[in-house]
């Protein structure tokens, strides 16, 4: 008997669904998007190759067409395939603008026959999903026009403007819409601490007593002037202009602590306040994203992985979501639970409505919260999560449930102690306090600070009872030297927050701006913070220079409300692309591109200036091929992969410099009369035998060898050089098959070569010693895997449910790997080894097998060309596809040449627009 379908996107999701609906519905994963616009210049059909818009799978003259490629295919099969058995087809992908496209493009893929229902729902329980399947809608065509009018204008900035990168700086580049303003903010903030000047200052701090009680206090004024501090400084390390204040010198603080030491110390004033704290709203993807950084250490996209993960398991709501809202259910589980949990006196009279005005009313759902209708505590669910995953529902349990309860009130007190030093001087000292007579909300939650020396909210700074007049005994006095800092880098919490502060880009984007950032090298992590390349400010310096529109910050927010006028039919879509790439009042992507390009100085745009040294010579550094290096005059040196930009200082440059370049001439080889130099490479030391001859296609190599471990650059010889650059060594020949073998030395050490059957030797010294004999016995051994015995599994977790074998985690070539001896998948790099759960390395290994073995050959993408509605692939397309091999590879090498790859050319993080 036919059954309904029900499609969402991961399987995960879909085995979680599958549970709660039971036998009578099928259910099945898309995995993702089924289709979208062709990768590279191969995804496109020989039928399009030849359009001059093909390389950007828009036909830009034709109301911006786009045109789909089926991008997995054995998924689709699959679902057409269950589709022809059921009833009824229910689209149940995420309800915000990007699961409504993927709905919408499995409808135009599979073209049911059947009904076809949008099935919603924001969290993953039994209750939600029956009310999911019998409250169902039609497709939300404007949030599918919306994602779709991103993803167009994604694709042309990135097609557009990322082939101007790799003419200018290097291959490999790319540009995006938000991933290039992202880099220019941790450009601009590195920028201020190149710039940086560090300003110092004394003060004194005095230890007093009241009875048995004490406390301390700071100097804060001197003969009726303020103390300078440090917002006092500007950056070049001056007192700020009009700074009507005393700056202490070490000598001064010193003998003013001497001239007090014997002095009367009094209060002057108590001033008292009530202090009140209201709770915060509830989690939304940025919040999330910034609590988590600050009091997990997570990064944004480990802390969007687990969040996935949550809500696929139906333990929290959607997590992609712009809302602080919660729904009446939530409201009461939430007040219900703290008053079950702290008492009735921890919840106010009346629930707590957060509102927050979003840009866009389509994605303003629930704020993110526990699941269901009565929350469960992190005691309740630490069975069935892994350690990440209990840790971040913890979060967002304490921060819902807190978000209903009453406010945290006390009093803070502000004190001024005064004395008189012994030639007169006049200093007062200030010194504050809080105490918390209710803590309301906090005892549930205290949010975390970017600020690693702040002091937690809820902490209480007691003092004794004081007022004016009151004499205090002298217990000590100090000089303390202070200095001013440079503005602290971005981390992934603070740089979410700005982002979103400024209106770039949307919170479900942000994660994935970030993991591009660093994936393309604009930027690497020293800790939290995220500290950009030089590559980056080449890249920012040509955009800024050339393209300042694309990276201005209100540019950038005015597209998003562009956009989200096309999704509330405010703008028409055509009209504003056609402006944006074509331009009207002012020259559009297209004609900005083609006029700038030959106006882009490369030298000018790679070059970053640090100073000029005590000659006068500058010094710069400038982005080549090759990394970035410092050039001074005919003078270059490398900078050290580790080195931020901002230590690399005028003093740290000539530093590099002058240093001994590593080059050393070790003698003539006798039988060439060539040079034989050892020299220090970007992998390591080796030697080189001349110099390269001629330029371009004709230029030809000088002979190196790698220098072995147990040498060094400083110790090598002549000799040691001469017999290193024999090698490569032909052993002798196979008397078997005729076959050389080659003793040679490579990245993982010493070993044999015979066709393609590499075996490895002990040893470095035995590629000069190593026989035929000793090869042939090499050879005749069965062959062992490098390392010659099999190493243990780094974890043995458990049975895997679907497939019986054991899970196990080992160490492979590129990082550690789950088996069940039959697939294998990749740990991510955002988890743990040491923290995988059974049930995570259960989930991994069955989003493997749903993805099928990699394809051996890659078949011609099926196609649509569609702009909101279907519309069959021309019957050119169809008979291309049937095409001969050696015509399609013909096309394919002619299609290579206007369509660049994708990996360079479009910000993954800007597609991903959810």
């Amino acid at each position: 008997m036919p059954k309904p379908l029900v499609i969402v996107e991961s399987p995960a999701k879909a085995k979680t669904i599958a549970g709660y609906l039971g036998s009578g519905y099928v259910v099945e994963s898309s995995i993702g998007h089924v289709r979208d616009l062709p990768d590279r210049a191969s995804d496109v059909p020989p039928a399009y190759r030849g359009e001059p818009w093909a390389r950007l799978g828009i036909d830009v003259d034709n109301d911006f067409k786009p045109l789909y490629v089926v991008s997995k295919t054995d998924v689709v099969k699959r679902l057409k395939a269950l589709l022809k058995d059921a009833s009824e087809l229910y689209l149940a992908t995420d309800e915000d603008r990007e699961g409504e496209a993927i709905a919408w493009h499995l409808s135009e893929v599979l073209a049911p026959r059947v009904p076809v229902k949008r099935m919603v729902f924001h969290e993953i329980t039994a209750p939600a999903i029956r009310r999911a399947v019998e409250d169902t809608r039609d497709l939300n065509m404007p949030l599918v026009d919306a994602q779709e009018t991103r993803r167009l204008l994604d694709r042309l900035y990135g097609f557009e403007v990322s082939p101007v990168l790799w003419r200018r700086i290097r291959p490999g580049l790319s540009a995006g819409r938000v991933q290039s303003v992202a880099t220019r903010m941790l450009v601009d903030r590195e920028r201020e601490r190149m710039r940086f000047r560090s300003a110092g200052w004394w003060d004194l701090e005095v230890a007093l007593a009241k009875g048995d009680s004490a406390l301390t206090a700071g100097l804060v004024a001197l003969d009726g002037r303020r103390l300078a501090t440090g917002k006092d400084f500007s950056q070049d390390g001056s007192l700020k202009a009009g700074a009507d204040v005393v700056r202490l010198g070490e000598d001064h603080a010193r003998g003013l602590a001497e001239r007090l030491a014997g002095s009367v110390f009094a209060v002057r004033s108590v001033e008292e306040k009530p202090y009140r704290r209201s709770p915060y709203a509830p989690f939304m993807t940025s919040t999330l994203q910034q609590e988590a950084g600050r009091q997990l250490r997570f990064d944004s996209k480990r802390t969007m992985q687990v969040a996935q993960r949550l809500y696929e398991n139906g333990f929290i709501t959607y997590m992609r979501t712009d809302s602080t809202s919660l729904s009446e259910a939530a409201v009461a589980a939430a007040r219900r639970q703290a008053s079950q949990l702290y008492g009735a006196q921890y919840v106010p009279d009346k629930p707590r409505h957060y509102a927050r005005k979003v840009k866009n009313a389509q994605e303003a759902h629930e704020a993110v919260r526990p699941a269901g209708d009565d929350f469960r505590t992190p005691d309740q669910v630490s069975r069935a999560l892994g350690r990440d995953e209990l840790r971040l529902y913890e979060l967002i349990w304490k921060r819902t449930v807190a978000s209903q309860m009453a406010d945290a009130v006390g009093n803070t007190v502000h004190v001024r102690v005064g004395a008189t030093s012994s030639t007169g001087e006049d200093a007062e000292f200030a010194t504050s306090g809080k105490v918390i007579t209710f803590p309301g909300f906090f005892r549930a939650y205290v949010e975390g600070s970017d600020d690693p020396d702040a002091v937690l909210e809820d902490r209480e700074v007691r003092l004794p009872p004081l007022s004016a007049g009151d004499p205090l005994d002298l217990r000590g006095l100090e000089a303390k030297s202070h200095t001013t800092q440079p503005p602290p880098r971005y981390t992934d919490a603070s740089l979410v927050k700005a982002l979103e502060e400024k209106g770039v880009g949307r919170p479900s984007t942000y994660a994935s701006i970030i993991s591009t950032i660093q994936d393309r090298g604009y930027a690497w992590k020293r800790g939290q913070a995220l500290v950009p390349t030089f590559t980056a400010f080449a890249v920012v310096n040509l955009l800024e220079q050339h393209f300042a529109q694309l990276v201005d910050y209100d540019f950038t927010a005015r597209l998003e409300d562009d956009l989200d006028g096309i999704a509330a039919k405010r703008q028409e879509r055509v009209p504003w692309l056609s402006r944006f790439y074509f331009g009207g009042d002012s020259p559009g992507l297209k004609a900005l591109v083609a006029d700038r390009l030959d106006q882009i100085d490369p030298r000018e745009i790679n070059s970053i200036p640090i100073g000029s040294d005590a000659e006068g010579r500058e010094i710069v550094v400038r982005v080549g091929r090759y990394g970035p290096y410092l050039q001074r005059g005919e003078d270059r040196a490398s900078v050290p992969d580790d080195l931020a930009p901002d230590e690399v200082t005028l003093e740290r440059a000539t530093e590099l410099l002058d240093a001994p370049s590593g080059d050393r001439e070790l003698g003539q080889d006798p039988a060439t009369g060539l040079p034989v130099v050892v020299k220090a490479g970007r992998y390591g030391p080796y030697v080189q035998l001349g110099e390269p001859e001629g330029t371009g296609a004709k230029a030809t190599k000088a002979p190196t060898a790698s220098l072995f471990k147990t040498m060094t650059p400083d110790a090598v010889t002549l000799d040691d050089a001469l017999r290193l650059l024999t090698l490569p060594r032909v052993v002798g020949a196979d008397p078997a098959t005729g076959e050389e073998i080659v003793a040679l030395n490579g990245r993982y050490g010493p070993y044999l070569k015979r066709g393609t059957d590499s075996r490895s030797l002990e040893s470095e010294e035995q590629l000069f010693t190593v026989t035929l004999d000793d090869a042939l016995a090499v050879y005749a051994q069965p062959r062992q895997h490098r390392g010659r015995t099999a190493a243990a599994p780094l974890r043995e977790l458990g049975t895997d449910p679907e497939s019986g074998a054991p899970m196990v985690v080992k160490d492979g070539r590129f990082g550690p790997y789950i088996t069940d001896g039959t697939v294998n998948v990749t740990v991510p790099r955002s988890e743990s080894v040491d923290e995988l759960t059974p049930e995570r390395a259960a989930e991994l290994l069955a989003d493997k097998r749903a993805k099928g073995p990699a394809p051996k050959g890659k078949k011609a993408p099926r196609t649509t060309k569609a702009a909101g509605s279907r519309r069959k692939a021309p019957a050119g397309a169809t008979k291309a596809a049937k095409a001969t091999k050696a015509t399609k590879a013909k096309k394919a090498t002619k299609a290579e040449k206007v369509a660049p790859p994708k990996a360079a050319a479009e910000s993954a993080g800007d597609r991903q627009t959810g």
